[in-house]
């Protein structure tokens, strides 16, 4: 049984600390989770919310503790050219598997860090680049999954190891948040998604294809390897217990960047967000673990 979250207690732990949120945007949304959940607990005048480093890092501050709540965009941990938070929408994805300082000098002395990367790795091949962007000696050489993903973590592992303060930090990683773009997995009608969903899935134990367990094992035997070297790095398992939840996300109710087309509005479902999640949410049971996992160690 969990123990129940409690925002002052959480605020009393994180007195003179940071929190900080490293990933994507599913990550963004389980520290928007995190904010909503302590802030209203917070007197209007002791809180603050402001953004540093071109966008790329917010910050929820609650003055009266000196904590800091804070979530930093790096999709891919490594250095890509999808990290300006806002304009990182590429046709050609390209990472630097070997570079991580431009993200890392943001939180490198927070003092609990949370950690993910998983949906933008999600393809079959990524362009790797040695050298820096704009360079015109760079060598670029297509890697396919999970050796890119592999390639990445080894850095991010490499960067912990040298740079963390084992007897300050607490380090977590979240787990793969799984889709529902297809119906036909959970034996809905083929070609819908999650779009008028309204009921969980109530198999034991199910598991839809856009999860994908190889590259989970990538990140446990990166985080087996790492403790072998003396540093812990706790997973946050949030996978199977968001699986059941189909009827969890935005679908069609959700910001659009883009304004509609006519056919998208003859047919939502091909504009249902299917990816990420309604707040309030799934992302407040995870974030109910996580507060669990803190207050255990």
């Amino acid at each position: 049984m969990l123990i129940r979250f409690n925002a002052t207690t959480l605020l009393e732990k994180l007195r003179n600390k940071r929190l900080v949120f490293v990933g994507d945007s599913l990550n963004r949304g389980q520290w928007v989770s995190m904010v909503c959940l302590v802030e209203s607990s917070i007197p209007s005048t002791l809180k603050s919310m402001h953004t540093i480093a071109n966008g790329s890092l917010t910050i929820f501050k609650a003055k009266e503790y000196n904590a800091t709540i804070e979530f930093y965009w790096a999709p891919l941990l490594v250095e890509s050219n999808s990290d300006d938070p806002v304009n990182h929408k590429v046709p050609d994805r390209i990472v630097r598997v070997q570079a991580i300082e431009k993200h890392a000098k943001y939180w490198n002395d927070a003092d609990i860090l949370v950690f993910n990367t998983f949906l933008w790795w999600r393809r079959q091949a990524m362009n790797v680049l040695w050298g820096s962007f704009g360079d015109p000696n760079g060598v670029y050489k297509k890697v396919r999954m999970v050796r890119v993903y592999e390639m990445a973590l080894s850095t991010w592992s490499d960067w912990l190891e040298v740079h963390i303060n084992r007897n300050k930090t607490q380090l977590f990683f979240v787990s793969m948040s799984p889709t529902h773009q297809r119906a036909g997995e959970w034996g809905g009608t083929k070609g819908e998604n999650c779009y008028n969903e309204r009921d969980q899935i109530i198999k034991e134990g199910y598991s839809g294809n856009g999860s994908v367990p190889k590259m989970m094992q990538v990140v446990e035997n990166v985080l087996q390897d790492l403790k072998t070297r003396g540093l812990k790095v706790e997973m946050l398992n949030i996978t199977q217990l968001s699986e059941y939840r189909k009827e969890g996300h935005p679908s069609i109710y959700r910001k659009q960047w883009e304004p509609l087309t006519e056919e998208e509005m003859s047919n939502p479902k091909s504009y249902a967000d299917c990816i990420h999640w309604c707040l309030p949410g799934v992302p407040d049971t995870w974030n109910e673990l996580f507060y669990a996992h803190v207050f255990s160690r």
